[in-house]
């Protein structure tokens, strides 16, 4: 990759993974993601079909959405690159084959139950499972890389070897006949949590999500914060961090994130004046922070509340107030840039109207109305983005310019097809991966090791596990890196008294790490390719602009107020407390406080200890800070500092 400021932008990562595909192609995929679609309508909604006299268990109901979600990731991602243009034989092959074998495991649904197939399955649904692993790990070498897929292989094969391995991860050891069997069939295999998560919960919010992109809500998003923020000081870079939190929360996707809304604010904020570098980390951190946005989220998010075996509201709740200070602290640094550099918001008369705006796009916020109601006063988690999604689309065909018409209406069903059958590959992987724990015993017994090997030390093992996250999620996804950990660290964290919501948010958090943090930051890289910037400095300007996301996450999962655990008391005053913090820490970094002006030296350094203590628990630490912001403050009457800066290019 070039570092040239003058190179043109990259290829769309998110359009140059999938392969050119020839209409019949495009209709097989489509009519395979939405005949699991309707399955899961029929089961969530409890239609009640059964399939000649006998209920559909949920052990069969996960295989047949498997046969059904899996077989078009063979027609959408290449083998290789040589495999792009169109679909050769063999994948026709695959797809026919990745759909036969869970659909036999489906018309034995009751035979596996009873019989204990998964203990000791029949020769044919012996050599199935075979074909059926083999299968979900190709499919995630397709779509995701060749990082999960080696870990995946490595781990579901651990079963085979774990009572040869060194002391922290000794097991049981089965063999490959007894593995075969509880990967394929197994509650806790392929069909276990994470496919439990997509055919239970997930599903739903992806084709939501979905909708609202297809419908045009991106552009919805952009156009009020534009109209609302695109005439202030630093205009452009505040809707960017806005708009792209908003978007980042129903995409779920960070690189689409940066695509979506990048592709506009970054060459907006280039022609008010911000560098290229800055204007793409401004966009980087924006589009990272979206995925932890309530109240869609990511499918992690989804993942923990089937976990911790707690309403997903409730986890929606908990992300709400750590999402808000990192998203606070990302506008306070903006805004510091800009009035330091003189920065100015874009003429009135280039901008939407508000209003107009709103009128163009008033279902999206009807939708997201009806979504909280189901999802917060009915309860109906599962039904809810179902119902959210109909209304959506029904009222997006009043207006022209949303109306879908024939190419549309495709583009919506194949982007649907895409998403779903992607994300159906990578968790039964993750199941595997998760399976192979759960059957030597591994992830029972590592806890204990852990605590043992951090000696009792909280601070140790919480390091320990953020040192873990940040090295996971440089090759896996945000999902399988939060899974895995959830698993093997979760647990050590919560016996050792921490509250486990906090402990569940932390792993997440520190996952997302790497998408903003060089070598990797592959989400910097992206839109460094639209700002036409150096992707290693626009990385590094990312980490300081995301300085919230390194640090947040330490006084959240120490002091579960910022998770809205505790009494109303405790809350308020952590919540007041932390946003000052997050503020005083965040003028800090960007050397610029509201009042005071441009900040340097030492008066820079005690803003950011001010920001520290106050996010810190406890009243001492609390009272230091303040002490501090106030010596900050009043040395702006004693010190003359320039106003403002030259802009760097």
């Amino acid at each position: 990759m070039e570092n040239s400021n003058n190179r043109p932008a990259l290829e769309n990562p998110e359009i140059s993974r999938y392969r050119e595909m020839s209409p019949f192609a495009r209709w097989i995929g489509i009519l395979f993601v939405f005949a699991g679609v309707l399955v899961t309508i029929i089961y969530l909604f409890s239609i009640g079909v059964t399939l000649w006299g006998e209920f559909v268990i949920q052990t069969a109901y996960l295989h047949l959405i498997l046969a059904l979600f899996l077989p078009p990731v063979f027609l959408y991602f290449p083998a290789n690159a040589r495999a792009k243009q169109k679909v050769p034989w063999y994948d026709y092959a695959l797809a026919a084959v990745c759909f036969i074998a869970p659909f036999y495991y489906f018309l034995h649904g009751m035979d596996i139950m009873y019989e204990s197939w998964e203990v000791s399955p029949p020769t044919l649904a012996y050599y199935f499972g075979i074909i059926f692993w083999a299968l979900v790990l190709e499919s995630v070498r397709r779509s995701v890389g060749w990082v999960l897929f080696v870990l995946v292989l490595a781990f579901s094969l651990y079963p085979l070897f774990a009572e040869n391995m060194p002391s922290l991860f000794f097991a049981k050891s089965f063999g490959f006949y007894r593995t075969v069997g509880y990967h394929a069939m197994g509650p806790e295999g392929m069909i276990g949590l994470p496919t439990r998560v997509l055919g239970t919960l997930f599903a739903g919010f992806l084709f939501f999500g979905v909708a609202l992109t297809a419908t045009g809500a991106a552009k919805f998003f952009l156009d009020t914060s534009l109209a609302l923020l695109g005439t202030v000081r630093g205009g452009t870079a505040k809707v960017a961090v806005i708009s792209s939190a908003m978007v980042g929360s129903i995409s779920g996707s960070v690189i689409t994130n940066v695509i979506t809304t990048g592709s506009f604010t970054i060459p907006a904020m280039k022609r008010a004046g911000y560098p290229n570098h800055y204007a793409g980390a401004i966009e980087t951190c924006a589009s990272t922070g979206g995925v932890l946005m309530p109240p869609i989220m990511g499918a992690a998010a989804f993942v923990m509340a089937s976990i911790l075996e707690i309403p997903y509201s409730h986890v929606v709740l908990a992300a709400i107030i750590p999402s808000l200070l990192y998203y606070f602290g990302l506008f306070v640094q903006v805004d510091g840039y800009a009035a330091k550099t003189g920065l100015k918001g874009l003429p009135r008369d280039e901008l939407p109207s508000f209003w107009q705006a709103l009128n163009k796009g008033w279902f999206y916020m009807f939708a997201f109305v009806i979504l909280i109601y189901f999802l917060f006063f009915k309860r109906l988690e599962a039904q809810a983005p179902f119902i959210a999604s109909v209304a959506l689309l029904m009222l997006s065909q009043i207006r022209k310019e949303t109306r879908f018409n024939w190419r549309t209406f495709v583009d919506f069903l194949e982007k649907t097809s895409r998403v779903i059958s992607e994300i159906a590959g990578i968790l039964a992987a993750i199941g595997l991966l998760i399976g192979s724990l759960l059957l030597t015993g591994m992830a029972q017994t590592l806890s204990s090791s852990l605590i043992e090997l951090a000696r009792g030390n909280l601070y140790l093992l919480v390091a320990f596990g953020a040192i873990a996250s940040f090295i996971l999620g440089m090759g896996l996804t945000i999902t399988a890196c939060y899974l895995l950990l959830a698993v093997l660290l979760a647990p050590a964290l919560e016996q050792l008294g921490l509250y486990i919501v906090g402990v569940h948010l932390f792993l997440m958090y520190c996952g997302m790490l790497s998408f903003i943090t060089p070598p990797v930051a592959i989400a910097a890289y992206a839109a460094a390719s639209l700002a036409g910037a150096s992707p290693m400095k626009t990385g590094f300007q990312a980490c300081r602009m995301g300085i919230i996301l390194f640090v947040l996450p330490f006084f959240f999962v120490f002091n579960p107020a910022f998770v809205l655990h505790g009494s109303t008391t405790e809350i308020i005053n952590v919540v007041g407390t932390g946003f000052l913090g997050v503020a005083l820490l965040s003028s800090g970094v960007e050397g610029y406080l509201v009042i005071v002006g441009l900040l340097h030296g030492i008066r820079r350094l005690l803003c950011i200890a001010a920001g520290v203590l106050l996010l810190m628990p406890g009243m001492t630490t609390n009272i230091v800070g303040v002490i501090l912001a106030l010596i900050v403050i009043m040395g702006k009457f004693f010190t003359k500092t320039p106003e403002s800066i030259e802009v760097e290019t």
